[in-house]
Formats: structure tokens, C-alpha cells, sequence
């Protein structure tokens, strides 16, 4: 069964979620990349505010795309989530709730996600195109200097995810080569 969330993520969305589960996301997203994220760890280290607030929020580490004449937004695929793995628990301490992008996640962030009762969301790599349908809304909201790699605001309807690491320790990733005897 998938499961319709309103966004943003609150502590009973997050309690209900387990690894496995789809999800349909309605609302606002982010979207930062490597030097966004990169910018918003060394903001919080210096004590200032960040552009946006983060508290309760969720990040999608998408790819870039311009935007073809007419549309909102181009192709909007998840990106590898690795490359954000240094400054993922800074930004969990910092309150951020949830992220969304493609593959595994280091030990020290699914810790950090139990820690800060946060999750990681996978979307599918190669369906950028139709994610991109389920945009309703684009704007640059922080670090435009970045270019494609400058922060995004979202307003998306039924966007579709799977939850992977929960606050329970759970990884879609360990238990699905188990279910299959790969491990």
C-alpha cells in the first residue's frame, strides 16, 4: 500500500514510516546539491542563519536540468546521496527531517537518522522525466551564485519515493539482497 504524505514531514509521518514502504509526497521540497550542502554546514559552523530553514524539512538531491521552453522544470532525477554523506548529520542535528536521492547511505548517517529521528528516501534513477511531472512549482531560494547547483524550492503533488533507512534501523537496501540471498 503507498502511502499519501503531506509535506512537511511530521513526527508521526516519520514513526509510521518503515523501510519498504512507498510513498506519494504533496508539498514543499528542497533540492541541494554537494555545494549547497557543502555552504549550509559551513553557515551552521559559524553560528549564522541559514537562507532557508531546514527544521522539519525534506532535501531531494536532484540532478540538474534546465527547464525546456515552457516547462517548470527539466528532467528532475535523484542524484547519488553518498556525496552528501559529510554534511548529512550536521544537517539532521540542525533539525532537517528527511532526504530523498539514489543508493546507499554511509553507517555514520543512518546512525544520525535514528539519532534525530529523521529518514532517507529513494527516488528511481532514470525516471527524472516523470518526477518532473509531479512539480507543480520551481524557484531559486538560496545561493543562486551556484547555478544549477543553487538551492530549490518545490511544490510537488504525489511525488514518488521509497522509504529506505527509517528511524528504526531499517535499510530496504541490506534487507532486500537478504529477502533475495545476496548478502
Amino acid at each position: 500500500m503507498t502511502k499519501k504524505i503531506a509535506l512537511p514531514l511530521t513526527e508521526k509521518d516519520i514513526e509510521n514510516l518503515k523501510s519498504g514502504d512507498s510513498v506519494l509526497l504533496s508539498g514543499v521540497l528542497y533540492v541541494a546539491r554537494d555545494a549547497a550542502h557543502r555552504r549550509m554546514v559551513e553557515s551552521l559552523d559559524k553560528g549564522e542563519t541559514l537562507p532557508f530553514d531546514v527544521k522539519g524539512q525534506t532535501i531531494y538531491y536532484m540532478g540538474p536540468s534546465p527547464a525546456p521552453p515552457g516547462k517548470i522544470i527539466g528532467s528532475a532525477g535523484p542524484t547519488t546521496s553518498a556525496r552528501m554523506d559529510a554534511y548529512t548529520p550536521r544537517l539532521l542535528t540542525a533539525g532537517l527531517k528527511g532526504m530523498i536521492g539514489k543508493g546507499v547511505r554511509s553507517l555514520e548517517v543512518k546512525e544520525a537518522l535514528k539519532k534525530h529521528q529523521a529518514v532517507y528516501l529513494a527516488a528511481v534513477g532514470g525516471a527524472g522525466a516523470l518526477i518532473s511531472r509531479t512539480i507543480g512549482k520551481s524557484e531559486v531560494v538560496a545561493y543562486p551564485d551556484l547555478g544549477p547547483e543553487a538551492v530549490l524550492k518545490l511544490e510537488v503533488k504525489d511525488f514518488p519515493a521509497t522509504v529506505i533507512n527509517d528511524i528504526y534501523g531499517g535499510d530496504l537496501y541490506v534487507e532486500g539482497k537478504k529477502r533475495y540471498n545476496l548478502a
